[in-house]
């Protein structure tokens, strides 16, 4: 029995093992892999197109360098894809409705963006930290706030990430569990509640699948930052 309704977001225990370490491996076998005939099938056909455009959309706005990073950001896509959508099913857990693993994403994806900056382009890096044409008051205060924003970037990341998935999550649990009360007392408005259910678990599905992208396209966005198109500065 829930005692709450938090409780469908810890991390389930079975024999003292976290079953959070299945629920990140399973989504990697619902993806087919290649086989050894010259044809592939409808599955991977329609698999190897959603990534080519997906790919060549999310790397628009990056400079060519940056290109380098395609491999990991579209794995990224999918496995957050996989886990958002897989805590929608039944009896499952959502691992990434936990601020500790979206964390352990966020920060260190971010850190790499800054670091690459910093190492290719240190004076475009630091420049990002003060505007041009500040007035010589306003520096120090710019300063601390552009540093402060930065280092948030990362806590933005995953609290977005988190707070929209569990806010679905719990909706749906509110909306389940009135339907199941007004079921014996008013079961014609419970019909009515069902369907908003329908409409609401549709309108989850939309979230998980866009939560996922907006996470990647903000990591894109990130890295052309720190990646300009002109060449490395000389240390």
């Amino acid at each position: 029995m829930m005692l709450n309704y938090f409780d469908q977001f810890m991390t389930p225990v079975y024999l003292g093992v976290p079953l959070v370490i299945l629920a990140l491996g399973l989504p990697l076998l619902l993806f087919p892999a290649p086989g050894q005939r010259w044809l592939a099938g409808p599955l991977l056909t329609l698999q190897n197109w959603f990534i080519n455009q997906f790919t060549r959309q999310l790397l628009l706005p990056v400079n060519k360098p940056g290109h380098k990073w395609a491999l990991l950001l579209t794995s990224l896509m999918l496995l957050l894809l996989s886990l958002n959508m897989l805590g929608l099913l039944p009896y499952t857990f959502t691992p990434t409705a936990q601020l500790s693993l979206n964390m352990g994403l966020a920060a260190p994806l971010w850190l790499a963006t800054v670091i690459v900056g910093f190492k290719s382009h240190p004076t475009t890096a630091l420049a990002h930290l003060l505007p041009e044409g500040t007035p010589p008051l306003l520096v120090p205060m710019l300063v601390i706030i552009e540093t402060i924003s930065l280092f948030i970037r990362p806590l933005a990341l995953g609290v977005r990430l988190t707070a929209n998935l569990t806010a679905g999550h719990l909706l749906i649990q509110l909306i389940a569990t009135g339907t199941y009360v007004l079921m014996s007392l008013m079961p014609a408005i419970s019909v009515l509640v069902s369907t908003v259910l329908l409409a609401m678990t549709l309108l989850e599905v939309a979230v998980a699948m866009i939560q996922a992208y907006v996470f990647v396209a903000l990591l894109t966005l990130y890295l052309e930052e720190n990646t300009p198109s002109g060449p490395p500065t000389a240390q």
